[in-house]
């Protein structure tokens, strides 16, 4: 092999470093991937064949993986091994089946529609702001359970017309589920889901808890409207599309899968970025006291509406920000379908690729003190000349995050209305840890004492 032949292939572990790389991408997937930024680059081949995966981290090489060719790239390690755990819904199905999808799902995330619901998400962020309000003195609350409770709120009212507060078990099952798709994808699939594994046992008893909990809310809604699709909200969408499935039986497992997938991702990732944020914001009070005068001065005490969102521009910065050091989809993995080149370096056909967010919002080649949390980068008087890939909250190409309108809104919401009227502080000796399950979540929640502003 020539020296010329020899620069295709990236550099990467090899040896006894290579063994800890695979331990790591089971134990500690972010430290990984952070230090093989460090170490190797910005392209850098994690595994060697027969299973290779590649690791880049240039916005060149995303917006060449996720857009430009994104035909070549269908779902990789990790989703491929979510499906076993969530089926076949929009976060995890490819080819005509996603698009069919998609195309359902588009026209409930149009902004005209989601500036409709904006009143109903002003409502449920005000009741969780008066939830917090009465939490007894000095008594810390998790709010990272919390907003669990209101973002399902938020998405049953919004998309599916529909009180999710009923079914008080939802949100351990879906810690079930997630703790299953990470033993997927720790494990490669290579425990078959029959095994009697505590964990297993658990996540068995999670699903058969969601899809009743989805076949209840199907039903519900036959019930009042007879054939279930007479509103145009996702429910009624996916009720019509899955119906003229000539499978009965497989029209009613997609109805499970992709309304279970719609549950997880739809309150999941903003319940993990207003948690960031509240940590965010209690680390610096200066933000604090910023956010707190920008509320009181754009809402008054009246609840926010859909045309205030441009006037609360620091509360959307400190969001922006906040995603970047904590981005809810912290990496995304696709496998090539064919042979290709990116930044200069073969990939061959079958490889897994990984576009990982949270290293590529740290790159000091596009990012200034990187580790620095500065609202100011977001700051849309201030011209930038970051590449347009080295942001990447929601994903990007085909695949962009559908729901990114209705998350903003909410996490715009929820933020203004808590910097009005609280001022929340960690527990002190509280250690917070990222853990990067299918969100980039805070590990074992985030206890918090509820003041009123100052």
């Amino acid at each position: 092999m020539t020296l010329t032949e020899a620069r295709r292939v990236p550099p990467g572990p090899t040896g006894p470093a290579l063994a800890k790389t695979l331990w790591m991408f089971g134990a500690d997937r972010l430290g990984l991937m952070s230090s093989a930024a460090r170490r190797y680059g910005d392209a850098v081949r994690l595994a060697p064949p027969p299973k290779p995966f590649y690791f880049f981290n240039h916005p060149d090489h995303a917006k060449h993986v996720l857009a430009d060719n994104s035909q070549n790239y269908h779902k990789g390690i990790g989703q491929v091994h979510a499906r076993r755990a969530l089926g076949d819904g929009l976060l995890t199905s490819e080819g005509e089946l996603w698009r069919r999808q998609r195309r359902t799902m588009q026209p409930v995330f149009q902004a005209r529609r989601i500036a409709g619901q904006a009143a109903a998400v002003a409502e449920e962020a005000a009741g969780f702001v008066d939830r917090l309000r009465r939490t007894p003195p000095g008594q810390p609350v998790d709010v990272v359970h919390e907003l669990t409770a209101l973002t399902l709120g938020v998405l049953g009212r919004t998309l599916l017309d529909a009180d999710l507060g009923e079914f008080q078990s939802i949100g351990g099952s879906f810690e079930a589920m997630q703790d299953q798709a990470m033993f997927e994808l720790a494990t490669m699939s290579a425990v078959p889901m029959w095994v009697p594994l505590p964990k297993q046992l658990r996540f068995r008893r999670a699903r058969r808890d969601l899809q009743r909990i989805v076949d209840h809310l199907v039903a519900d809604r036959v019930a009042r409207d007879g054939a279930g699709t007479g509103r145009d909200d996702a429910l009624s969408r996916l009720i019509l599309s899955t119906r003229e499935d000539p499978d009965p039986g497989h029209g009613r497992q997609r109805m499970r899968d992709e309304l279970v997938t719609l549950l997880l991702a739809g309150h999941e990732t903003t319940a993990s970025t207003l948690g960031w944020a509240l940590y965010l914001v209690d680390r610096h009070p200066e933000v604090a006291e910023r956010l707190h005068a920008e509320a009181v001065e754009v809402l008054g005490d009246r609840l926010p509406t859909y045309e205030d969102l441009p006037r609360l521009r620091y509360t959307n910065m400190v969001i922006e920000e906040t995603m970047r050091l904590y981005p809810p989809v912290w990496m995304l993995s696709r496998k090539a379908q064919g042979a290709d080149r990116v930044g200069g370096y073969d990939v061959p056909a079958g490889a897994d690729v990984l576009i990982c967010s949270y290293t590529l919002h740290r790159h000091p080649a596009f990012w200034s003190d990187p580790e620095r949390f500065d609202p100011e980068r977001f700051d849309p008087a201030t011209p930038n000349e970051r590449p347009r890939y080295a942001y990447l909250p929601f994903g990007a190409g085909p695949r962009f995050c559908v729901g990114n309108h209705l998350g903003l809104l909410e996490a715009t919401f929820v933020l203004a209305l808590i910097a009005r009227d609280l001022r929340l502080s960690l527990t002190p000796g509280h250690r917070v840890v990222p853990e990067p399950m299918l969100s980039l979540r805070v590990r074992g929640g985030l206890p918090m004492r509820v003041e009123a502003a100052r």
